[in-house]
C-alpha cells in the first residue's frame, strides 16, 4: 500500500499577520490555487483508490479540489482534525467553540499536559491520529501492494505519523516542517522482511512549480533558490582534431 499524507493548502490561519485566533477557516487565494494545481497533479500521476480528509475548513477545500480533478470521493474524518481541534475524549471542538485559548508551552514540551480547557494533550493526539492509522491498514494494508490511499490533513498530523512510524517516545527531538500541499510519500509492506513502512519522499511539491512566488522551502534563509540557475561551462576551443576539447 502506498500512503500520500498531504498537508493542506495555505489557510489565513497560515499568515504571519493573521490576527483572527485560531479558528476554523479556510483557505486563502494563494492556498486554493495551491490546492487545485495539487489535484490536477494528481489526476495526471496517482490512481487513488481511497481519500481521506480531516474535517476542518483547510482541509476540506483542499479535498474537494482533488475530488473535482479525479472524481474520487472523500472520506470524513475527525481523527485527522490538527493538533487541539478535539477534546480530550476524541471529539471535534465545534465551530462556535472556537478560537481555543491554548497553553503558553508548546504542546510536545510537555507531551501529557493539556493545552487547552478540556483539550488534549500531546499523547492523545498521537492516539488518534495512531487509532486512524491502525484502521486504514486494517482496511487497505493486506491489498494490493499498488493500493494508493490519499489522506488530506495537517502538520501535525503528519509529524505525528511521523512519530508513529518512527517509534518515537512522548520527547520529540525533531520538528517537522510541511509546505503547503506538500506530499509525504510512504509505502506499507506487511510481509516485508525488513521494516514494514517505508519513507520514499517529505514534501513533494512539483504540482506548486507554476504557482509559488517563492522557493518551495521552509527556511528563507532559500527563498529563491531554485530560480538561481548554475552558469554554463564554458565552451573550450578546437581540439588537435578540429573538434571542440571536452576532456577537461
Amino acid at each position: 500500500m502506498h500512503l500520500l499524507l498531504i498537508r493542506h493548502g495555505q489557510s489565513f490561519v497560515n499568515l504571519d499577520d493573521w490576527t483572527g485566533g485560531y479558528i476554523d477557516v479556510g483557505l486563502t487565494p494563494l492556498g486554493r490555487q495551491q490546492a487545485i494545481s495539487l489535484g490536477e497533479w494528481l489526476a495526471q500521476n496517482v490512481r487513488i483508490d481511497a481519500l481521506y480528509t480531516s474535517t476542518m475548513a483547510r482541509t476540506l477545500e483542499t479535498a474537494q479540489a482533488i475530488v473535482q480533478a479525479t472524481s474520487v470521493a472523500a472520506q470524513t474524518d475527525d481523527r485527522l482534525r490538527e493538533f487541539g481541534n478535539c477534546y480530550a475524549d476524541g471529539l471535534a471542538v465545534p465551530a462556535e467553540c472556537m478560537p481555543v485559548v491554548y497553553a503558553d508551552f508548546w504542546g510536545s514540551e510537555r507531551p501529557y499536559a493539556q493545552i487547552s480547557d478540556q483539550g488534549e494533550s500531546w499523547m492523545l493526539f498521537r492516539v488518534r491520529v495512531g487509532a486512524f492509522i491502525e484502521d486504514v491498514l486494517e482496511r487497505h494494508g493486506q491489498g494490493p501492494q499498488e493500493t494508493t490511499v490519499v489522506v488530506v490533513c495537517h502538520g501535525g498530523v503528519i509529524d505525528a505519523f511521523f512519530d508513529y512510524a518512527f517509534n518515537v517516545g512522548p520527547h520529540r527531538r525533531v520538528e517537522i516542517w510541511t509546505h503547503n500541499t506538500g506530499i509525504v510519500h510512504w509505502e506499507y509492506i506487511p510481509d516485508s522482511t525488513r521494516e514494514p513502512w517505508r519513507l520514499h519522499a517529505h514534501g513533494l511539491a512539483q504540482h506548486l512549480i507554476n504557482c509559488e512566488s517563492e522557493w518551495l522551502g521552509s527556511s528563507p534563509m532559500l527563498h529563491g533558490a531554485a530560480k538561481i540557475l548554475p552558469p554554463a561551462p564554458p565552451e573550450t576551443g578546437p581540439g588537435p582534431d578540429g573538434a571542440k576539447d571536452s576532456s577537461a
